[in-house]
């Protein structure tokens, strides 16, 4: 358990499901975690069922914390910091989950020699399921990592890497539940052709994915020996990859990663250049 004292700046559903990860992993108690958002109401929610501690402004709780999860949408990020960036101190562990805002956008308007850590997270953050990718940046020591894995260990599973990698996890992961929200509809919708009732085609197609994950993730196997485990000579499943690849899904689903991406690469430039141009028109 931690000493150390966390404020999560932004109140969503991603610091809703962090608040749940990290207490029910017992990492802090209560009283060690600050919350700010400009929606009261959310902050007075999360202080009602988990005992935190709530905050009436942004730089009264960065003044309080050692650690400050930025998890407000990239588009307010700028104001954040123009309103709030006298409250941080060099000491400060900042951890940005903000999608497509740069580590060097941040240190270039903190404290010189402030610790920032990127994280992409996806939204099975709130089913404690989460794929989350990390970053650090230049003045961020191992101690600094590791707090944040243990941090986001709590709602899922993590990596670590090069925050040149982040745009393709964003592509992955980030964009992932998209892809497989589209592919358990489909298989629903397959399973209604055939004559199930929509909600019994729903469950078996959402919990055959989230099983067959579960028997990836705990075997440690390759999905092709898995697959082969399921396709018997002339029998239903190989009749049905054969038409799953006469589709072309394969390459669609490699598209669609590839393809957001570049689009993840797009918006991050885009951020920057807006996050440069306000910082020089203040210099």
């Amino acid at each position: 358990m931690t000493e150390r004292k966390i404020g999560m700046l932004g109140a969503g559903n991603m610091a809703g499901a962090l608040i749940t990860g990290m207490l029910g992993a017992e990492i802090l108690q209560p009283g060690n975690l600050g919350v700010a958002d400009v929606r009261t109401d959310r902050v007075e929610a999360l202080k009602s069922e988990f005992g935190v501690v709530s905050f009436p402004t942004n730089a009264a709780l960065i003044d309080w914390a050692d650690v400050v999860v930025l998890g407000v949408k990239p588009q307010v990020i700028d104001r954040v910091l123009n309103e709030c960036g006298d409250a941080f101190r060099a000491e400060h562990l900042v951890v940005s989950i903000a999608a497509g805002v740069p580590i060097a956008a941040f240190e270039s308007r903190l404290p010189d020699g402030t610790s920032v850590v990127r994280v992409m997270p996806n939204t099975a953050a709130i089913a404690q399921a989460s794929a989350s990718a990390i970053a650090p940046g230049e003045h961020a020591t191992d101690e600094d990592v590791a707090l944040v894995k243990r941090l986001f260990d709590a709602v899922g599973r993590t990596v670590v890497l090069d925050e040149s990698l982040i745009d393709a996890v964003t592509g992955l992961s980030g964009s992932g539940p998209a892809y497989i929200m589209l592919i358990i509809e489909a298989l629903a919708d397959g399973g209604v052709k055939v004559g199930l009732h929509r909600e019994t085609a729903l469950l078996l197609a959402a919990q055959t994915v989230f099983g067959s994950a579960k028997l990836l993730l705990d075997t440690g196997e390759h999905p092709g020996r898995l697959k082969d485990m399921v396709t018997s000579p002339g029998g239903t499943a190989i009749a049905g990859l054969h038409t799953l690849e006469s589709g072309g899904l394969r390459r669609t689903l490699i598209d669609a990663v590839d393809t957001a991406t570049n689009r993840a690469s797009e918006l991050g430039a885009e951020i920057a250049a807006k996050l440069e141009a306000s910082r020089g028109g203040r210099d």
